[in-house]
C-alpha cells in the first residue's frame, strides 16, 4: 500500500471540491494554479524540475506499469501533499475519459521573454490569438520535437493553463519555455535579438521551402479563423505560404506550424 497524508472517500471533501473548481479558468487564475493528469505528463513535469503542491492518486485506476509508486515518492520528495482517493472520488476530479489514477495541482507557469534561451541559430514559434487549447498544446509538443528554443504567445484567446493544453502538449508545457507578451513586446524582442521574422499566410507569393530558415528564425502563426494580424504581416521580414494543391484553402494552425518547423529542421540538418 502506498502511504498517503490523507485518504479521501467523500465527494464533498473540501480538497476535492477545490480541484473541481480549478476546471474553471477564473478559479485557476485567482488561485494561480493548474492541473495535470496522467503518469506521462506528471513525470515530464517532475523531470523538468516542476514542484506540484498536491498529488491525488487512486491505485484502483493505475495502468499497472509498476512505476506509479516511484512517481508518487518523487512528488512527496518535492514537497507535495499526497492524497489517496477512492475510485468514485478520483473520477470526479479527473478530466480524462480514461483516467490512470494520477493528478497533480501546482503553480502556474509564467516565463518572461528574457528567460528564453537564445543560441546563435535559435528557432522560435510566435502564436497569435490561438483559439483552441488542443492546437496550442500540439504546437508546444511540435516545438519540442523540432528543438525550438521557445514559444511566445501573443494576444491569447485560450488559457495556456487549460488542462487540455497540458494534455495536448503531453506534458511538454513544463519544459518548453512559454512566454506571454503583447505583439509590440514580441516584435521588439525579436528585433533586439536579430531574428528573421517569418509570417505564415496563404496570401504569400513565396513557398516556405524556398525561405532560408537556418539562422535565428521566428515562425509566426495566427488564429485559425482570421490568420495573422496586419501588424505581424507588416513586421515580417518574409511572408511564406504552404502549397495547397487540393480543395482546402488553409490548414489547421497546428498542422501548419508542424510543416514550417520541420522545414527548418530539414534545412538545419541536411548534408551540405
Amino acid at each position: 500500500m502506498i502511504p498517503a497524508d490523507l485518504h479521501i472517500t467523500s465527494l464533498t471533501n473540501p480538497k476535492i471540491k477545490n480541484v473541481v473548481k480549478l476546471r474553471n479558468r477564473s478559479q485557476r487564475d485567482s488561485q494561480r494554479l493548474l492541473l495535470a493528469e496522467s503518469y506521462r505528463d506528471i513525470k515530464r513535469a517532475l523531470d523538468a524540475g516542476y514542484q506540484p503542491r498536491q498529488l491525488f492518486f487512486c491505485s484502483e485506476l493505475f495502468l499497472k506499469n509498476e512505476n506509479e509508486a516511484t512517481l508518487i515518492e518523487r512528488c512527496r520528495a518535492s514537497g507535495a501533499e499526497i492524497l489517496s482517493c477512492s475510485a468514485a472520488v478520483f473520477t470526479k476530479i479527473a478530466y480524462r475519459e480514461r483516467p490512470d489514477g494520477l493528478l497533480i495541482v501546482g503553480p502556474q507557469l509564467h516565463t518572461t521573454l528574457s528567460a528564453i534561451p537564445l543560441p546563435p541559430d535559435a528557432l522560435l514559434v510566435v502564436a497569435e490569438a490561438i483559439e483552441k487549447p488542443g492546437n496550442l498544446g500540439t504546437i508546444l509538443r511540435t516545438a519540442d520535437a523540432a528543438a525550438a528554443s521557445g514559444v511566445i504567445i501573443c494576444d491569447r484567446c485560450t488559457d495556456i493553463h487549460n488542462p487540455n493544453v497540458v494534455r495536448a502538449s503531453t506534458g511538454i508545457i513544463f519544459s518548453m519555455p512559454l512566454a506571454e507578451a503583447t505583439t509590440a513586446e514580441a516584435i521588439a524582442f525579436l528585433r533586439q535579438h536579430q531574428f528573421s521574422i517569418l509570417a505564415a499566410t496563404p496570401h504569400a507569393r513565396q513557398f516556405h521551402f524556398n525561405a532560408n530558415l537556418t539562422g535565428r528564425t521566428a515562425i509566426v502563426v495566427g488564429a485559425e479563423q482570421y490568420g495573422l494580424s496586419q501588424t505581424w504581416l507588416d513586421a515580417a521580414d518574409l511572408r511564406v505560404a504552404i502549397p495547397m494543391n487540393g480543395h482546402a484553402d488553409s490548414l489547421n494552425v497546428a498542422a501548419a506550424t508542424t510543416i514550417l518547423l520541420f522545414e527548418a529542421v530539414r534545412q538545419r540538418t541536411q548534408t551540405p
